[in-house]
């Protein structure tokens, strides 16, 4: 007699698992839900950007994940353009580097995060933030820890997030030639930081990090402004 054939096992989208743990908010009557997250904490160059969004009941794009999880750019890149043409509203925040030089990485993320939520053109009754709550908002909130591997709108958020960055990124690239900002996006690679040693530090460059501080700045002292950053950031709006 043949052994008995092993029973396949069903594999559930991550997605299904998301939205499921937003049902008890859904029954408690929350229907603009929504979810903030931010992307460039790491990098030694570029701004932190925050994505807040507001996706409808019956969302349910095959493929959200965390973004951290979608390795490919094209699929996250499809998986946003599907987001935004669906959610209820988007909003996009912004800290730029020099921001993040006075008052720290940490800071400034709530900042951007807090920018990405009053950017939303229609009011949540409740926001999910991964990980921490966005001081000064005047709408209820709640922190989880890891939320944009288990809450929907989270993830959505973090999608937005990333890639809005990394074409803001990309853009910094034909700006800024050499330092290879379009392909590790200001992440402290081992190029990038080969280009730091022979170019130095460029306008967008987090002058204060571990990696930046150490190379001479020389006249970037009294040139440093937010222009480049602060121009791209206007003209993807």
């Amino acid at each position: 007699m043949g052994g008995q054939a092993k029973k396949k096992t069903r594999v559930i989208p991550a997605m299904w698992s998301l939205r499921r743990r937003e049902k008890p908010y859904r029954e408690r009557g929350v229907r603009f839900l929504a979810g903030v997250d931010e992307a460039g904490v790491g990098p030694l160059a570029g701004p932190v950007v925050a994505a807040a969004v507001i996706m409808g009941e019956e969302s349910a794009i095959r493929g959200v994940n965390d973004s951290k999880r979608i390795l490919k750019f094209e699929t996250r890149e499809d998986l946003a353009r599907q987001i935004r043409s669906e959610a209820i509203a988007t909003g996009i925040g912004t800290a730029r580097p020099r921001e993040i030089d006075r008052i720290n990485i940490y800071w400034a993320s709530l900042q951007a995060m807090k920018r990405a939520v009053l950017h939303l053109h229609t009011r949540p009754e409740l926001v999910l933030v991964d990980a921490r709550t966005v001081p000064e908002l005047d709408i209820p909130q709640e922190a989880h820890v890891g939320g944009d591997a288990k809450f929907y709108q989270i993830a959505c958020a973090s999608i937005l997030a990333k890639s809005y960055r990394d074409a803001l990124m990309k853009r910094m690239d034909r700006r800024y030639p050499g330092y290879g900002f379009g392909a590790h996006y200001g992440y402290p690679t081992p190029e990038h930081r080969a280009a730091l040693k022979e170019l130095g530090p460029c306008w967008i460059h987090r002058r204060h990090y571990r990696g930046v501080a150490e190379w001479w700045q020389g006249d970037l002292e009294s040139l440093w402004n937010e222009d480049p950053v602060e121009e791209a950031v206007s003209s993807m709006r």
